[in-house]
């Protein structure tokens, strides 16, 4: 049975002069109000912290709803911030040159900022933080629409009235459908996400598709994740192959260059320089070739494991900790949050099992043959162990004799989650 899921297709545009001056005033349109929207929202709770007393704040905390009539009246003056109010205050203030901008990214950029909002509250957001304004040197800049058609294959972006007017006025003629270097996959869109990286223009379009199963295989796998290979009954994939470690050297020659323009005769000097602007163009190339090449491979190893296997078991680790530790540098750069990210999605898209193992699981120190679990001086750490003289990719049991490669105990491990009697199959 077929399945709607929700899609992301993201392709380069083909924008005339005209166009491109367009979208440029729109990313700057776009940071204006969320920078605006950011600070009426700073505001509004200030001024509430402030102005209501300590007594109707006791009262709003434990949701009392007997409130008196100047109680009520106070509250509408100093109205609770959300996306909607922030909204209505910055609609009210107009200024005459917005009105030929899209009406649209008011509301979604408010949109945007209160679930930013929200998800400050939520610790286990990946990019936990407080919203912060946007700056104009940011290497990516965009906008979104909601109000996008597509047309004969071409994004027919939505013209506002005044503009319309304005380039009736003008005689101009500038505008149009835009073309895209890869054909669209849709006939529809829900949201359109438009940015622009190096030069480059590209358009994010979120859709929705139907997606059939994948035929049963009766197989089940496990994959342990560590820093730099991702282990599983298969055997071994490199996440960070030579080519890879070939960009990250680049990045660190960079970065060096850049340490070095920014001080001259022992002072901070511009950064504004062509040479100092050139280096730093090439740093963000390098750092895009390398996500390119790590979500590359992520990609097709998850691809490859939900077409192949119908129960998959991996970790659900603690990545936030991790990168705290001593690997944190290569636990960044083995993307584990992303291979779990794309596991969870096409597991439900294809219709897999993915069971994710307890973060307290100790596939590691836990030994696939007998079951005993190694602690206090006999646990395993990323050097081995001390106290027996073991190497940081070997495991032994000092319970049943039980010997293998670490990864491959831990791989074992996670497989008796979803079934135990394979695990003795490939002991044996």
């Amino acid at each position: 049975m077929e399945m709607q899921v929700v899609k992301t297709q993201v392709v380069e545009l083909k924008l005339s002069g005209g166009m491109r001056r367009y979208f440029d005033n729109l990313c700057d349109y776009r940071r204006y109000i969320w920078n605006q929207a950011l600070d009426t929202w700073q505001k509004m709770y200030a001024a509430r912290t402030i102005m209501l007393p300590d007594a109707l704040k006791q009262k709003l905390r434990s949701r009392d709803v007997s409130l008196t009539s100047e109680e009520k009246a106070l509250l509408e003056q100093v109205p609770s911030p959300c996306w909607q109010a922030v909204k209505k205050e910055l609609l009210e203030n107009k200024a005459d040159w917005e009105t030929y901008r899209s009406a649209r990214i008011v509301a979604l950029t408010c949109m945007d900022l209160g679930k930013a909002w929200q998800n400050f509250f939520d610790k286990a957001q990946p990019d936990w933080g407080m919203p912060k304004f946007k700056s104009k040197k940011a290497p990516r800049q965009g906008f979104k629409s909601d109000r996008i058609k597509i047309v004969n294959g071409k994004i027919r972006f939505d013209k506002p009235r005044m503009l319309n007017q304005y380039l009736k006025e003008q005689k101009q003629d500038w505008w149009h459908d835009v073309k895209s270097y890869e054909k669209l996959k849709m006939t529809e869109v829900q949201v359109c996400s438009f940015f622009k990286e190096k030069g480059h223009y590209y358009a994010a379009l979120v859709y929705q598709e139907d997606v059939a199963p994948k035929g049963k295989t009766g197989k089940t796998n496990a994959v342990d994740v560590n820093v730099a290979h991702f282990d599983s009954l298969e055997g071994r994939i490199n996440i960070l192959p030579e080519r890879l470690n070939r960009v990250y050297q680049r990045i660190a020659y960079y970065n060096r260059v850049l340490v070095k323009k920014r001080v001259s005769n022992g002072q901070a000097a511009g950064t504004e320089s062509r040479r100092y602007a050139k280096a730093r163009t090439k740093l963000r190339r390098a750092y895009a070739k390398a996500r390119n090449i790590q979500h590359d491979i992520v990609s097709k190893y998850t691809t490859h494991l939900v077409n192949d296997y119908d129960t998959i078991v991996i970790e659900d680790l603690n990545v936030k900790g991790m990168k705290m530790g001593i690997a944190s540098k290569g636990v960044h750069r083995s993307l584990f949050g992303e291979f779990k990210r794309q596991m969870q999605y096409k597991a439900v898209w294809y219709g897999k099992k993915l069971i994710l193992a307890d973060k307290f699981y100790p596939s590691t120190q836990r030994c696939a043959h007998c079951g005993h679990v190694k602690t206090a001086d006999d646990h395993i750490t990323l050097c081995g162990n001390a106290k027996h003289h073991t190497r940081h990719d070997e495991y032994i049991c000092y319970e049943c004799g039980y010997t293998n490669n670490r990864d491959r105990n831990a791989v074992l491990n996670l497989l008796a989650l979803a079934d135990p009697s394979l695990v003795q199959t490939y002991i044996s």
